[in-house]
C-alpha cells in the first residue's frame, strides 16, 4: 500500500485521485502505525519549508518517515515542498530538513528585471532527465511539468540529479538517491506527463538501482 503523508501542507486529495487512476492502492494518513508499515511513501507538500517541518514535528512524524525509509528501505517520493524537506536545511527558514538527501534549499538567484521572467518560478517547463533516472523511464522524449516554487534544491553530488529545468539558469528538478525520490515539481497538476512519472515511481524497484 502507498501512503500518501498528510503533513496538513498538501492537497493530498490530487495525487490520491491521480494513483487511483493509474491503478494504484493507496491512503492518506498521518498516523504513525501506517507510515511505519506503508510499502512505498509519498510526501507531498505546499507553502514554506519551516511551516512542512513544524507540521511533520507536530504530527510526531519525522522518525517515523526516518525510519522506515533508513531502516526499512521503503521507496519515498517528495513532490514540491516536499522534496525540499528531503534536504538538510532551506534559506527559506531556521528548522532542520529530513537530509535523507545531501543537499540544500536555495532561493532562485536571479534578477527578474535583468532576465524578464519571474520568481516564484511558476507555470508549464520542459524537465530534462539526468543519469538514467527510473523516474523518467516512461517520459517522452520532450516532457513538461507544472511547477511553483521560489527555491530550489542544491545537491551536493550530481549523481544525485535526476532531471534538471532551466528558469534563469539550469536547477534541480528531480533528485534520486537510493530509495529516496524527489520532484520540484507537481505530478498531479501535470496530466499524462505526471501520470507518467507516477507509474514509473510506482513500478520502480530501488534494489535493481546502480
Amino acid at each position: 500500500m502507498i501512503v500518501i503523508i498528510d503533513s496538513g501542507v498538501a492537497n493530498t486529495g490530487s495525487i490520491a485521485n491521480m494513483l487511483k487512476r493509474i491503478g494504484a492502492g493507496c491512503k492518506v494518513s498521518s498516523r504513525k502505525e501506517d507510515i511505519l508499515s506503508a510499502a512505498r511513501l509519498i510526501l507531498p507538500g505546499v507553502g514554506s519549508f519551516d511551516a512542512g517541518m513544524g507540521s511533520l514535528a507536530a504530527a510526531g512524524l519525522i522518525d517515523p518517515i526516518r525510519q522506515r525509509v533508513l531502516e526499512g528501505q521503503v521507496p519515498l517520493l517528495g513532490v514540491c515542498l516536499g522534496m525540499q524537506l528531503l534536504s538538510r536545511r532551506s534559506e527559506e527558514g531556521s528548522l532542520p530538513g529530513l537530509s535523507l538527501i545531501a543537499a540544500d534549499t536555495v532561493k532562485w538567484r536571479f534578477d527578474p528585471k535583468t532576465t524578464g521572467l519571474k520568481i516564484p518560478h511558476m507555470g508549464w517547463n520542459t524537465v530534462v532527465p539526468e543519469n538514467d533516472s527510473p523516474l523518467f523511464k516512461s517520459a517522452l522524449e520532450i516532457s513538461r511539468y507544472y511547477f511553483v516554487h521560489s527555491y530550489h534544491v542544491v545537491c551536493d553530488d550530481a549523481a544525485d540529479v535526476a532531471a534538471t529545468v532551466h528558469h534563469g539558469y539550469e536547477a534541480v528538478a528531480a533528485v534520486v538517491r537510493g530509495n529516496v525520490m524527489g520532484v520540484q515539481f507537481h505530478p498531479e497538476k501535470s496530466h499524462s506527463f505526471g501520470m507518467k512519472l507516477l507509474e514509473d515511481y510506482c513500478n520502480w524497484n530501488p534494489a535493481e538501482s546502480g
